[in-house]
């Protein structure tokens, strides 16, 4: 049976901030780039003690107005605007520096809402979304003509999904029922955990920040394409495949997951562009747990030796084993949640620290194994060392 993840943290009374600013823009930079030198007050939103209706409002009335939202979701921060609006996909772009053919993902609170943005709905899609809505899973369908396709990257399908987080469901809602929600973040860094990383990346450049405390999963959702005979997995999540397959049957894993082909068009968030990234250059390191070790700390040695700094990122049940480098434990093997909730804020932690190297442990867990492999190993630009 499927479990919801939600947020279970220790809340705070409600309060909301306002930030200003800091940043200067030049008029002539505006005119040349109005959306990319777009800077402005970014409200803050604390919602950790629950859903405020009058500040939702407000958030909702946002959105319908063309502005954005960062947003906490079960999975990730999610950098909302009103799906339905052209300009308002394209503010996402420049607000994150992201490629305007990385498609973005529609938000929906109602699985009937589908019927207006999809131009026929699979049985396959109904039987998915009855066994995860809400939760992290994306299905990609045939766009119907209401989705602009500055939502799509240009494609003639669009992705899908019902989040499983109260404060997601209620700005859908009062938002007009459609937000286009990538990862709230610059793109190409790892993604937000916490309101704060939205913080340290887009204050100043969306209208408002909701902070509803950490995530519960800490990966992005899985997203299955349903256009293809046989469904294919186009980024791996918490619904993995064997639960996927248990519901529908065969379902395959697009080998474009592995593609660093610069001609390569993504069809889905994540698919060519190097993502999740430190500004550390990091390492995989793979093998038996012993060789594992000795060579990290070979190489974090070495490595010192030429006056560089190095992060190392371990399991739970292995960091107290190192004796060099700056070791954060990423959580247990035993329990892999806990590595997916961890793996972002770690990186973004080595980045604060001004760490050069980042030597990691690999994370092939039963559950979600796939998943955090395919964050760390497009963090790390597909560098792996195998002992």
């Amino acid at each position: 049976m499927f479990l919801h993840i939600r947020n279970y943290a220790c809340y705070n009374d409600f309060r909301i901030k306002r930030i200003f600013t800091r940043k200067k823009k030049s008029a002539q930079a505006h005119a040349e780039h109005p959306l990319r030198w777009r800077y402005m007050e970014t409200i803050w939103a604390d919602m950790r003690a629950g859903v405020d209706p009058a500040l939702m409002k407000e958030a909702g009335r946002i959105i319908l107005d063309g502005g954005l939202v960062a947003f906490p979701t079960e999975t990730v921060y999610g950098l909302g605007a009103n799906a339905l609006d052209p300009e308002a996909a394209r503010r996402i772009y420049a607000a994150k520096g992201r490629p305007s053919d990385n498609p973005l993902i529609v938000h929906i609170a109602r699985p009937d809402s589908l019927d207006r943005i999809v131009c026929s709905v699979p049985e396959r899609a109904r039987i998915l979304a009855h066994a995860f809505w809400p939760g992290p899973l994306t299905m990609i369908m045939k766009k119907s003509p209401a989705v602009p396709s500055s939502v799509t990257g240009g494609l003639d399908t669009v992705a899908v999904r019902m989040p499983d987080h109260e404060i997601a469901l209620k700005l859908i809602e009062e938002g007009g029922g459609f937000i286009a929600a990538p990862s709230a973040n610059t793109s190409g860094r790892p993604s937000p955990t916490t309101a704060q990383h939205v913080r340290d990346d887009l204050d100043g450049k969306i209208d408002m920040i909701i902070d509803g405390g950490s995530v519960g999963i800490g990966v992005e959702s899985t997203i299955i394409d349903l256009t293809e005979d046989v469904p294919m997995i186009l980024r791996p999540g918490y619904i993995n495949l064997e639960m996927l397959q248990s519901v529908i049957g065969d379902v395959a894993v697009d080998p474009g997951l592995h593609s660093e082909d610069p001609s390569f068009r993504p069809k889905a968030p994540g698919m060519k562009y190097r993502h999740y990234a430190p500004k550390a250059e990091l390492t995989i390191v793979e093998g038996s747990e012993a060789d594992v070790r000795a060579a990290i700390e070979r190489l974090v040695s070495e490595a010192q030796s030429r006056g560089l700094k190095c992060g190392i990122i371990a399991a739970e049940e292995d960091a107290g084993a190192y004796r060099c480098g700056i070791v954060r434990s990423a959580g247990s093997r035993k329990k892999e949640i806990t590595i997916s909730q961890h793996l972002f804020g770690i990186l973004r932690e080595f980045d604060d620290l001004g760490v050069d190297v980042i030597y990691s442990e690999s994370f092939d867990t039963p559950r979600i194994g796939a998943a955090i492999m395919n964050r760390l190993m497009k963090a790390a630009g597909h560098h792996v060392l195998s002992v």
